[in-house]
């Protein structure tokens, strides 16, 4: 068959809005964000599409910041002229040119590549990488808590939760309030245990909003009692350091999920082979990929351990579709107020919205070519802020 020789690489970045969402720090010292009634916040997202001599097309939307859509512009002209089947020698030369940086833009470009394979063969991505799941238990991921009326108090996590069960989901994740207080904390993990525990399977994720060890300690103790399936990235280490979680795992019993911000396979390793963690974190937006994700869920089955995906898309659904050792999708961010804050830019029926399980709590893998996804391109070029085109 012939090469298919990339000869254009398009980034439009564009702007939509979440109503219901606004600042959680009312002076704009931070960028965290929460339900605020009454507001909205205007979001960026980059559109990627990757074009070959051929005819064939691959494409991706994800939401993204800015330093991320830099490094997609900066690797895009190192795809010219390439065979965009190559995806591991490319995805070997793009992880060298991002050596000094933390790789996120790389991840948008070979998730594009991938579509642009399945479409190619006229098969979906799960076909190509062997997959077999049809469909994936979903667990709900809650937006952070607010003071506004949303998720404001441990009452409304139990509520929300309950109402999660009656749409179907059968797991639930708190992510809690932005100012890290461990006692509110850890209350809130124990109220929302004896109110929905013995129907859902619950996990926390405080975000590394708890500033210190003993805070992480004293919430994951609360963890232990109420018998959560797993605690992530608890505290100011932003997720990053192996030897305090394996600390932490000497003292607590609930597992650790953490490397969510460790990117890419051969820090993985290094942090999992030092106790760092229970679960292994893989992401294909943030960890160069599909190709990057992939090699480290099979690095985790090597070890015996499970890897779980982070966030919600069309990629995280392939990923799962081809990889027995994991648990549960992410339908995230969600809350009783506003919506998921992912881009808008589906056709047809491929939602993250909060009703996109089936009664059983499952979400469909897309099954069309490629991602099997239809992209709103009238809504992405209509809301563009920026269009970058590199051409052979």
């Amino acid at each position: 068959m012939t090469p298919s020789i990339i000869r254009k690489v398009e980034i439009v970045r564009f702007a939509y809005r979440v109503d219901g969402l606004g600042a959680a720090d009312p002076s704009g010292r931070t960028l965290r964000t929460s339900y605020r009634e009454g507001d909205s916040i205007t979001l960026n997202a980059s559109a990627v599409a990757i074009e070959t001599r051929d005819g064939i097309r691959g494409e991706y939307v994800l939401l993204v910041n800015a330093f991320a859509h830099a490094q997609m512009a900066y690797l895009a002209p190192h795809l010219l002229n390439r065979d965009a089947e190559q995806r591991e020698l490319i995805f070997d030369d793009l992880k060298r040119e991002l050596r000094q940086f933390d790789h996120m833009g790389h991840g948008p470009l070979n998730i594009a590549l991938w579509d642009l394979a399945g479409k190619k063969y006229g098969c979906s991505v799960t076909k190509l990488l062997g997959g077999f799941r049809t469909k994936l238990a979903a667990y709900a991921s809650t937006y952070h808590g607010d003071r506004s009326g949303g998720l404001h108090c441990k009452e409304a996590y139990a509520d929300f939760a309950r109402h999660c069960r009656e749409i179907g989901y059968r797991a639930f994740k708190i992510h809690g309030w932005h100012e890290g207080n461990r006692y509110e904390e850890a209350e809130n993990v124990l109220h929302v245990a004896r109110e929905v525990g013995d129907e859902m399977v619950l996990m926390l994720d405080p975000a590394c909003e708890l500033r210190t060890f003993a805070d992480a300690l004293y919430v994951g103790q609360a963890c232990d009692e109420a018998g959560y399936f797993w605690y992530e990235d608890p505290f100011r280490d932003a997720g990053t350091s192996a030897f305090a979680h394996r600390r932490l795992r000497e003292m607590i019993r609930t597992p650790l999920l953490i490397t969510e911000h460790v990117r890419g396979i051969e820090p993985k390793a290094d942090f999992v082979l030092a106790g760092g963690t229970d679960f292994v974190r893989a992401d294909p937006d943030y960890d160069m990929g599909i190709t990057g994700a992939m090699k480290i869920a099979r690095f985790a089955e090597a070890l015996g351990l499970d890897v779980e995906f982070h966030g919600a898309g069309p990629a995280q659904r392939h990923c799962i579709a081809a990889t027995r050792n994991t648990n549960y999708y992410e339908v995230s961010l969600l809350g009783p107020k506003v919506k998921n804050l992912v881009p808008p830019v589906y056709l047809g029926d491929y939602s993250d919205q909060l009703e996109c399980v089936d009664a059983d709590g499952n979400v469909p893998v897309p099954t069309g070519p490629g991602l099997g996804v239809t992209y709103d391109w009238s809504f992405i070029n209509a809301n563009s802020v920026g269009r970058e085109v590199f051409e052979a």
